[in-house]
């Protein structure tokens, strides 16, 4: 990896959210920083949208927007911020019964959005979206109390873990991915959720690959989608694929600095966006992963 020319390329195409959590990686920006920026997407309800998600653009709070937030809340530790509950009491204001969340909800505008968003129908529970809130919640739960404690967080965690105990077929991959992702955060602190990974385990394949669904012919899941750091989700994969998926995420890095993403964008500004995200995920990754100190 060229540290030097990924910083060039997020100078160059990235928004500034994402060239600060990578200067905060590096040790070379503040978690103040980083929570200043992500704040720009905040609405007074207390959600995020205005792009948070690059592929909706629309100004509403939304789930995605959460999931991104929370991603950067996830990502101070150990510092926390009242965004955190507040953005968790704002969750459980919109939540259907059970704490479960619709895939999203209504676009006023839907200028410059991916069709599956404006879409989604708001009343009707999408475990896919439920998980990757929750999931990533629970992250900031590892270092943030007043999360943890949040009535909302716990009742979202059950209802997903009822949701993914019915599964008797393989869910959507991209919805798959990100209920590994809950699972292990939840027997990170519970070991009795061991079983529930093993029971996931006949839907993802040892080998971590899996073409997305109604993707590009080239879009596929790989094992760092379904277990990205190491913990107990790393059981379901071979290690030799996880490995062999981490030196090419390694090899990935274009000539301009940057990654890419394997999927298609909704916008100019998405384009460019999901690179810079990508960039960002590829260092934080390799280095949770010991190739970057």
């Amino acid at each position: 990896m060229d540290l030097a020319a990924a910083s060039a390329f997020l100078a160059g195409h990235a928004r500034q959210l994402d060239r600060l959590r990578f200067a905060a990686l590096l040790g070379r920006a503040s978690p103040d920083a980083v929570l200043a920026a992500v704040e720009a997407y905040r609405n007074p309800d207390g959600g995020y949208g205005w792009g948070l998600e690059p592929d909706l653009r629309a100004p509403e709070s939304q789930p995605g927007g959460a999931l991104h937030a929370l991603e950067v809340f996830a990502e101070v530790a150990p510092t926390t911020t009242p965004a955190a509950m507040r953005l968790c009491d704002w969750l459980a204001r919109v939540a259907l019964p059970g704490g479960g969340l619709p895939f999203a909800f209504p676009v006023a505008d839907p200028a410059a959005c991916a069709p599956f968003w404006v879409q989604a129908d708001p009343s009707e529970f999408s475990l896919q979206s439920t998980a990757f809130v929750v999931g990533t919640a629970l992250r900031v739960a590892a270092h943030d109390a007043a999360v943890a404690d949040h009535p909302w967080l716990r009742a979202a965690t059950r209802t997903c873990l009822d949701a993914i105990a019915r599964l008797d077929t393989a869910p959507h991959p991209i919805a798959l991915s990100f209920v590994v992702r809950l699972v292990d955060a939840v027997a990170g602190a519970d070991p009795g959720a061991v079983a529930i990974l093993d029971q996931l385990g006949a839907f993802v394949p040892r080998d971590g690959t899996l073409h997305v669904t109604g993707g590009a012919d080239d879009e596929y899941l790989r094992p760092l989608d379904f277990a990205p750091t190491p913990g107990p989700a790393r059981r379901l994969l071979d290690a030799a694929a996880v490995k062999a998926d981490l030196e090419r995420l390694a090899a990935g890095q274009r000539p301009d600095g940057g990654w890419v993403v394997d999927f298609g964008s909704f916008s100019p500004a998405a384009a460019l966006e999901w690179r810079g995200y990508a960039t960002v995920r590829a260092v934080g990754v390799l280095r949770a992963n010991g190739f970057l100190t």
